[in-house]
């Protein structure tokens, strides 16, 4: 397909449109919270919930080494707890900003504090914590509780968001949980480091989220070393480690041949990814619009963030992008090891005024794992890949330029002549 063609109008199945239904800001989680506040006193028994199914974990950054550990839990008993728990079936399902809060604020996060350095404990709530988040299914628990929920929804551009939390007296498996036997090989060797272990699980078919949880609950790498990992800190971890061991993979792959340019959108968010003949190299764009979530002043500029990788990859932490970046070098590694061939790779993020609320790096994953669905447009070379998106893009050319060094370095070629 000619570049010029497929910018003129990005082709979008059905599922695709049904996703643009969140074009339009929706403020009606404000209003489902008073369902929630309901929905928690009716099943709350005297200090106790009982009849819950615990899908999800999770672990918070702040006071670190002492951290706030919780459960997650629907409080409709009547639901599927799995379609609570943050995975790539949020994307198939078209779920836009409303259906993910909606979701996580349906989930109560029963927390304790906990020091970090957990070594092998199995007993009393960091066990049940841990028995929940290496099962292969969503686990009946029992939970005693201290005090009513605080209803503040909290929001973060990693995580997935959570909802009410109250403090946990204690918590009771109501089940013997199902654990994967690659699992129980990971726990059984107390010699093996988390990120062999990661890279292991990947290998067994287990995406990303489910081995963010498990390192999350402190059950991979080595046993004198195990510790709980912040929720934040672990999805950007599996995302990385995951990364490099692709990375390393088509290290030595063969060029694609031609300039490929795919796109993608997702509740507020377009994704444009550029691959060019060459050795892997790497840049994340991210142009955020004035009024969404992270640039909110509507009169105001477009932020934009930049962060890059060349063939020996990065050896530090992204200092503009942050999770994003390592969420979509995973998606793009992805598809390049599929396909057994390397690549130049600039993606540009927008993140729009729909955007208006974080929902977590899955989104930004997911949308760029799917983007490499559908046709793909060519180019003659990259600079005519980037004149042509010039149009569709939400700021200038030499904005760009100041920002990109990919497309810098472009520039700078052409005038070497």
């Amino acid at each position: 397909m000619r570049l010029d063609e497929f910018v003129e109008g990005f082709e979008r199945d059905e599922a695709a449109e049904r996703r643009r239904l969140a074009a339009e800001k929706s403020y009606a989680i404000t209003d489902y919270l008073d369902d929630v506040e309901r929905q928690f006193e009716s099943v709350v028994q005297g200090d106790s919930l009982f009849g819950s199914t615990a899908p999800e974990i999770f672990v918070g950054r702040s006071n670190y080494p002492n951290v706030s550990t919780g459960l997650l839990s629907p409080m409709d008993s009547g639901a599927d707890a799995g379609d609570f728990a943050t995975s790539g079936d949020w994307y198939q399902q078209g779920y836009q900003i409303d259906d993910v809060l909606q979701r996580r604020t349906g989930l109560l996060n029963s927390t304790r504090s906990a020091e970090v350095n957990v070594d092998d404990v199995w007993d009393g709530f960091v066990g049940v914590q841990r028995e929940v988040a290496i099962a292969d299914h969503p686990v009946d628990v029992e939970l005693g509780l201290d005090a009513k929920p605080e209803l503040d929804l909290s929001l973060d551009d990693i995580s997935t968001p959570t909802g009410p939390r109250a403090r946990a007296r204690d918590a009771d498996l109501a089940e013997n949980p199902h654990v994967p036997r690659a699992v129980e090989k990971t726990l059984e060797d107390d010699d093996w480091q988390a990120q062999g272990a990661m890279t292991y699980l990947y290998r067994r078919g287990f995406d990303v989220y489910d081995i963010n949880t498990i390192l999350s609950a402190g059950a991979l790498g080595q046993g004198r070393n195990r510790r709980l990992v912040p929720t934040r800190w672990s999805i950007t971890a599996v995302d990385d480690t995951v990364g490099q061991y692709l990375r390393g993979s088509i290290r030595n792959a063969p060029t694609i041949n031609e300039v490929q340019v795919w796109y993608n959108d997702y509740v507020g968010n377009d994704y444009w990814v550029i691959l060019a003949p060459g050795n892997w190299e790497f840049e994340l764009v991210e142009l955020k619009a004035p009024g969404s979530i992270w640039n909110p002043e509507p009169d105001g500029e477009y932020y934009m963030a930049a962060d890059d990788e060349g063939y020996e990859g990065r050896t530090d932490y992204v200092d503009e992008t942050s999770g994003a970046y390592y969420a979509s070098r995973l998606a793009v590694l992805e598809h390049l090891e599929a396909i057994d061939r390397q690549a130049t790779c600039l993606v540009i993020r927008h993140a729009s005024e729909s955007y208006w609320a974080p929902v977590g790096v899955w989104q930004i994953r997911e949308g760029i794992r799917h983007a490499f669905d559908g046709d793909f447009a060519t180019a003659e070379t990259f600079h005519d890949a980037i004149r042509q998106l010039e149009d569709a893009l939400p700021v200038s050319l030499p904005d760009l330029r100041r920002k990109s060094k990919m497309v810098a370095g472009i520039q700078s070629q052409i005038t070497d002549f």
